[in-house]
């Protein structure tokens, strides 16, 4: 596979430097990415480059993964409008751990001669005195290099201004390139194309201090079809995490995604063939309403970020709620995967000796709960077939609810018309 025509024919390449790609060409080539700790898990932000380094593995090429332990302390202005808060060395260092374990779900860290490696920038920095530092590495980039930089230009003319732990960021960055280049034989950085500019100092501390050899590439910036932020939501960021973001709510941010975007990200998050999406595609466009697209990349990438049991978690979830499913999978559902599920939907609780055995339909929607504001509304919504307990509908206003039809020993899923769900949990 050749790695560069994958990124391009996947839309993913921005730019690289001269030479780039005769590099690779040569053979086996080692290359990195780094990811600041910033939080203890990644998010869907990050997935180009995650996928970026899988295609380079896949290539033949040894992949290095950075995690910035020493970066993460000094925050990369790159992109940003102002200068972001910095987190403890306690929090890193959890942070790292979180990233590096999801990381060695992509990559394979024990296939020979191009088995991916994981590094902290915190090692080599942690006894690199700040006197050493300017002497070996801020001698060899003029203030005036550095502020031609488009990240710096842009934070100067702003209100915010820049700090000079920001303004230094660059140069440390430059010198991991530097570090990993000389120690790792690492010759070639990849990343964002907002991270240009940090790259092409590496290259230079390289050129300058060693007349070294080095490259860089980048990727596209990931965007929406409307042009707004990829991966944002009302609700924040879609972690890879479960315990941050449900795979089911995750798979639901990829089924959520327009024709448009669909038919760019299949390329990016999937490591389907050139010849398997054009087929979906067609497929797409012939019947839209289906929604083909969305649910294959849906379908690929929650099972190889969570795994099969979550996908199917998912789906029947999705099902369940927009399209009539069975109940049946609440069954093997854990209680915060139950919450999850309702997460947003009227939910409440209720006594297990207020049901006793059994307790009367209308009791339980109009007075032990408030899914009806009166016993009038809730006999008129029964009498017109509008309510479903555990999916069966109830027509009789004299029904009794019992013990016995808890789902788990302690859910009721009452269903109000098609769409409105409340979720009645029994302590």
């Amino acid at each position: 596979m050749n790695f560069v025509e994958e990124l391009r024919w996947r839309g993913m390449l921005h730019d690289m430097m001269p030479g780039t790609e005769e590099q690779l060409n040569k053979g086996i080539t080692s290359g990195y990415i780094g990811f600041d700790p910033t939080a203890d898990s990644l998010h869907v932000g990050h997935l180009t480059q995650i996928m970026t380094l899988i295609h380079f593995q896949q290539a033949g090429h040894k992949p290095v993964v950075l995690v910035g332990g020493a970066t993460g302390m000094v925050g990369d202005p790159s992109g940003k409008s102002e200068e972001r808060n910095l987190l403890s060395e306690d929090a890193l260092q959890h942070n790292l751990v979180a990233i590096q374990h999801q990381l060695q779900k992509f990559l394979d860290f024990d296939c020979g001669k191009n088995s991916a490696e994981m590094v902290n920038n915190y090692h080599w920095f942690k006894d690199f005195s700040f006197l050493d530092f300017i002497r070996e590495v801020g001698k060899h980039i003029t203030v005036n290099y550095m502020m031609a930089k488009d990240s710096v230009k842009r934070r100067l003319e702003g209100d915010a201004g820049m700090s000079f732990t920001e303004f230094s960021y660059q140069l440390v960055q430059g010198y991991d390139f530097y570090y990993l280049w000389k120690h790792k034989n690492c010759v070639l950085q990849m990343g964002g194309s907002d991270q240009w500019g940090n790259m092409v100092t590496g290259t230079e501390l390289i050129r300058r201090k060693e007349a070294g050899t080095a490259f860089a590439l980048t990727t596209q910036l990931i965007k929406k079809a409307d042009g707004t932020k990829f991966g944002k939501t009302e609700g924040g960021n879609i972690w890879l995490d479960a315990t941050k973001t449900s795979p089911y709510k995750f798979y639901q941010f990829w089924i959520n995604i327009s024709d448009e975007d669909a038919q760019s990200y299949i390329k990016i998050f999937t490591l389907k063939s050139q010849a398997t999406i054009k087929e979906l595609i067609d497929q797409h466009q012939q019947a839209p309403h289906l929604r083909i697209l969305q649910k294959a990349l849906a379908d690929d990438i929650t099972q190889r970020v969570h795994s099969t049991k979550d996908l199917e978690m998912a789906i029947q979830t999705s099902n369940f709620l927009f399209a009539n499913g069975s109940l049946d999978f609440l069954s093997n559902a854990s209680h915060h995967q139950v919450l999850d599920i309702f997460d947003g939907l009227p939910q409440f609780t209720i006594a297990r000796e207020q049901i006793q055995s059994t307790i009367n339909i209308i009791e339980l929607l109009a007075e032990k709960t408030q899914i009806f504001s009166s016993k009038s509304e809730a006999k008129k919504m029964i009498q017109g077939g509008g309510i479903a307990i555990q999916r069966q509908k109830i027509t009789d206003i004299d029904a009794r609810v019992g013990l016995h039809e808890l789902i788990n020993e302690r859910y009721l899923i009452v269903q109000k018309g098609k769409k409105n769900y409340f979720l009645i949990t029994v302590a």
